[in-house]
């Protein structure tokens, strides 16, 4: 690559960010009453938030309202050229629109209007020409103040966009910082991803009691090694006399012990376990479990109920389950 290209590259790039980023610090200082109040009339309503657009508008009304609703917001999103076609039959009475648009003068958007003010549904206008038809028509603006695209040309929607996306978050969070909303909450909603398995997943829901290796504080070396070899876990619990946990052995202790000792015919478990075995509770959550681990640079751990060792959890059912 010539020099030159990766100067022009760098340079365009850096340009692109300087103007969005002067965007967002001009959308803050555009936050007034309007949106204040657009806020609450979305938490108090009791319908949902229908998210309208179109061209990119409609593309950035789509993230908007996945955000609301993966947030505790019920919205829906309604193509603005869709919606003057029979979709407008999505709107119920107690719903609020939001309508999206930079110039808000486009053609579906001013059929549109019209109808949602018939049925004396609350409006929304979030546009970045404050006397234009949108705005003009809605009951609450949220500017978008734009005074230039980050594309040379002035002509592609970027900067804009950016804005609108902002402007979304902006209401998501302050929606979620009205209703006190939980990471307990955030695990409801997204039940099926890594973050929310991290939030609800316990030690209790992995099949540790199936897999409970163990031998006897006094057992020989062959048990041990038969013990470890007939699971998956790489790893054996020790018990005393009592059934009482006191140690742990895992493949490593046995590599060292190969290491250090050439007479094997006498020596029993307690001789070389760990007698500082890393536990957690069966009721404890997955996750802490993973920050156990990887603080301790370790594998597996030995579950415990109550001081009754029950089974092993191991690093593997961790990664399976999509914790990691």
């Amino acid at each position: 690559m010539l020099l030159s290209d990766r100067n022009k590259i760098l340079e365009a790039a850096i340009q692109c960010l300087e103007i969005e980023c002067q965007s967002l610090l001009a959308l803050k200082q555009s936050l007034n009453d309007d949106f204040v109040t657009t806020v609450n009339q979305i938490r108090n309503t009791t319908g949902r938030l229908v998210v309208t657009g179109i061209g990119k508008s409609a593309i950035i009304g789509q993230k908007i309202v996945a955000t609301l609703n993966s947030t505790g917001t019920p919205s829906m999103f309604m193509h603005a050229a869709d919606a003057i076609h029979g979709d407008l039959g999505m709107i119920q009475t107690e719903d609020i629109v939001l309508c999206i648009s930079k110039s808000g003068e486009t053609s579906e958007i001013k059929v549109l209007i019209p109808l949602i003010k018939l049925r004396k549904i609350k409006l929304i206008g979030m546009c970045s020409n404050e006397n234009s038809f949108l705005s003009i028509q809605s009951d609450y603006v949220l500017h978008i103040p734009i005074d230039k695209e980050a594309e040379p040309n002035n002509l592609a929607p970027t900067a804009s966009t950016t804005s609108q996306m902002a402007m979304g978050d902006a209401i998501a969070v302050s929606l979620l910082a009205l209703r006190g909303f939980t990471p307990e909450d955030f695990a409801h909603y997204h039940p099926g991803g890594s973050l929310g398995k991290q939030l609800y997943l316990t030690i209790n829901d992995f099949r540790v009691k199936n897999y409970s290796p163990f031998v006897n504080q006094n057992d020989s070396l062959k048990k041990v090694l038969l013990s470890i070899s007939s699971n998956r876990m790489g790893a054996t619990a020790v018990l005393n006399d009592n059934n009482k946990l006191i140690g742990i052995i895992t493949d490593g202790d046995l590599r060292r012990l190969f290491e250090s000792r050439t007479d094997f015919e006498s020596i029993t478990a307690k001789e070389f376990m760990n007698p500082h075995p890393k536990t957690i509770q069966i009721h404890e959550l997955a996750v802490s479990a993973l920050k156990s681990m990887q603080e301790s640079s370790i594998s597996q751990l030995l579950v415990l109920q109550n001081d009754e060792y029950i089974g092993v959890l191991h690093l593997q059912d961790l990664l399976k389950e999509g914790i990691i």
